[in-house]
């Protein structure tokens, strides 16, 4: 792999801090696969990266909150706009939606998908909650399952990659729904009007592909486009005040982005948690990067959830991350960023009840 650390771009754009973005995130991706080979040596590699960058010339983190407002170039941007959701039967959507919301998917009929994952609100539920009067409780603090489609890997292990197999797991698994999917679909076919709405969706009544089917089909659409910063990426210059133009750039000179990149602003990649500093007291220390897209809206924060506000989160992982103590200005111009990731679903913003 050849990486061209200092060259002619780095030297002549008016905006080191993208140039720096965009470095970051391609030597964090190499870093993070050297991480996963080499175990503990990615501190020393990301060392590497800061003092290339620093050789360059370039800023390797800036303190500075008042980052001039440049005209930025969508195309230059680490970060993509979330697209509309897919193409889809409209009548499998709303099949998909009904069986989410559907308490007969859970083994003594008392608990739905949304219970953890509340489409109404943020698409998320705060740790610990039992999914079963009788059932463990979680491990990990309830991931939304707003943009979920857009990750590479499902939950915080990683451990699913497709949506059919995380749902399969979700409803048969001691610590999801605890139903058997062919349980579920016997309860499913016993009903006069879920077996009606298979027929009309599907031509058939209900079985397991079709049931996995559904459930997906609407997971997809789950998608929230139109964020603030989605409309700034689009060439809106009005959409971003001051202080978030200044937060994104200090998200990228820092090197947040080096993790937190693409069109879900994360989920693309493996991250040691603790990379210079304990983040975190329960493992795995090994743990799918979140998207933060909407991520002002779901505290409290990692995967225990033990930060219960977004600039408790910001300090502690610039910390324990970056070997950085940011300061307080800082850590709210970034949380002031992280706050225009907030995107719309039905026509609510996410986060507030429709």
């Amino acid at each position: 792999m050849r990486w061209h650390i200092c060259s002619s771009k780095a030297t002549s754009s008016p905006d080191t801090n993208v140039w720096y973005g965009l470095l970051t995130t391609r030597m964090g991706l190499a870093a993070t696969r050297f991480s996963i080979a080499h175990g503990g040596s990615w501190g020393r590699l990301l060392l590497v990266v800061q003092l290339a960058v620093l050789v360059c010339g370039l800023p390797a983190r800036s303190s500075n909150s008042d980052v001039p407002n440049a005209v930025q170039v969508a195309g230059d941007e680490p970060i993509t706009p979330i697209p509309q959701p897919p193409a889809a039967d409209p009548l499998k959507v709303k099949l998909g939606e009904q069986l989410f919301n559907d308490p007969q998917l859970s083994r003594d009929g008392t608990r739905a998908c949304v219970a953890c994952h509340d489409t109404r609100t943020n698409g998320a539920k705060p740790p610990a909650s039992k999914l079963a009067q009788d059932g463990p409780e979680s491990a990990f603090d309830a991931l939304t399952v707003f943009n979920a489609t857009l990750n590479f890997r499902l939950n915080w292990e990683g451990n699913f990659r497709t949506l059919e197999s995380h749902t399969l797991s979700s409803l048969e698994s001691p610590g999801g729904l605890q139903s058997p999917v062919n349980d579920t679909v016997t309860k499913l076919a016993a009903d006069a009007r879920t077996r009606s709405e298979f027929l009309v969706a599907y031509g058939h009544n209900p079985d397991p592909p079709s049931l996995l089917d559904a459930i997906t089909v609407y997971e997809r659409s789950l998608l929230t486009p139109g964020s603030r910063f989605d409309l700034w990426l689009a060439g809106d210059t009005t959409a971003l005040s001051a202080q978030e133009l200044a937060g994104y750039q200090l998200f990228k000179s820092y090197g947040c982005v080096s993790c937190h990149q693409g069109v879900n602003v994360g989920g693309n990649l493996f991250e040691r948690q603790g990379v210079f500093h304990p983040l975190v007291a329960r493992k795995p220390e090994l743990v799918r990067v979140p998207s933060l897209r909407n991520v002002a809206t779901t505290p409290p924060y990692f995967h225990d959830g033990s930060a219960p506000t977004l600039e408790e989160a910001v300090r502690r992982m610039a910390f324990a991350q970056l070997n950085r103590t940011m300061p307080d200005r800082d850590i709210a111009a970034v949380a002031a960023f992280l706050g225009t990731l907030t995107g719309n679903y039905h026509g609510h913003r996410i986060g507030d009840a429709p």
